[in-house]
């Protein structure tokens, strides 16, 4: 099979097409023929060696998003069979790579993976595993048992959008911080307010919660009152402790049974998310040259 891989760390140029064998599916696997796959900024984190975790071992495959269809079982507890069609998270701070989402077959557990529904096309699918289930398990660290003020940055990109979307649902009056590029996307969404990104923050609050998901850091804070929370998707220096603000890290994981949920949203049409492109795999590099450009949307690999 092709895949990619980062050979060193680097720039987008030390990306490359590569033959592997086959995987074979270990006990209790599926082997899933990915159609497509995602670029994220944790792909960009990898291939610079800027990821949490322990040095990665290269060669390794990035990627964290897949869809696309079962080929193979291994027994018959995975509960999927040849012809499935099935999305999925790989846990890449788990895998470090081996697999990763980059390629044309994945080996994977049946617990990062749920059904795509029919109306939902393997490149949209192909969006939402990572940025949902961060989005999902971020809302969940901020513990909000009741509607509230809430404030989203990053609210034009993957998981800030999809926040945006699920907190609306639940009720919560949502402040959305986005660049001029994605106001209208933002927008869109349907947030009491679209903040552009040189707001005065002070003037934005007060607010118990916020979902840092840039993350910009200690100004995310700002509109907090004492107690507050703010969670984010990456470690941050320590936050003043005189106002007793909570700080949480959101540390993806799969979860099977909310990701088919969040799939299910997707094909209905309560679950949006923006394609700025498709590429051929093999253009990879050129995927995320285009994405930390700040490609309006998500750059998706077709193997």
């Amino acid at each position: 099979m092709r895949a990619v891989v980062v050979t060193e760390l680097g720039g987008p140029e030390v990306l490359r097409v590569v033959e592997q064998p086959d995987p074979v599916p270990g006990p209790g696997q599926v082997l899933v023929r990915v159609r497509a796959a995602t670029v994220n900024p944790a792909d960009h984190a990898a291939r610079t060696g800027q990821l949490p975790g322990p040095p990665l071992a290269l060669p390794v495959v990035p990627g964290w998003d897949i869809a696309g269809e079962v080929v193979a079982v291994d027994g018959t507890e995975s509960g999927y069979r040849p012809g499935d069609r099935v999305a999925g998270l790989i846990p890449w701070f788990a895998t470090r790579g081996r697999p990763g989402g980059y390629a044309e077959l994945v080996a994977a557990d049946p617990d990062w993976l749920a059904p795509i529904p029919d109306g939902l096309d393997d490149v949209a699918a192909a969006t939402v595993p990572l940025n949902g289930l961060t989005a999902c398990q971020a809302l969940d660290l901020l513990t909000l048992p009741e509607p509230t003020t809430l404030l989203v940055t990053g609210a034009s990109g993957g998981v800030g959008g999809f926040a945006v979307q699920l907190a609306v649902a639940a009720g919560h009056r949502v402040l959305a911080l986005a660049g001029s590029r994605g106001d209208e996307w933002v927008r869109s969404l349907g947030p009491d307010a679209v903040l552009p990104r040189d707001v005065d923050l002070a003037a934005a609050g007060p607010t118990r919660a916020v979902l840092d998901a840039v993350p910009i850091g200690p100004l995310a804070a700002v509109p907090l009152v004492n107690g507050g929370t703010v969670v984010t998707t990456r470690p941050t220096p320590p936050l003043e402790s005189a106002r007793a603000i909570r700080q949480e890290v959101v540390m993806v994981h799969p979860d099977p049974e909310v990701l088919a949920a969040l799939l299910r949203e997707a094909a209905a049409g309560r679950l949006r998310s923006r394609v700025a492109a498709t590429l051929p795999l093999a253009e990879a590099a050129e995927g995320h040259r285009r994405a930390t450009a700040g490609a309006a949307g998500k750059i998706v690999l077709l193997p």
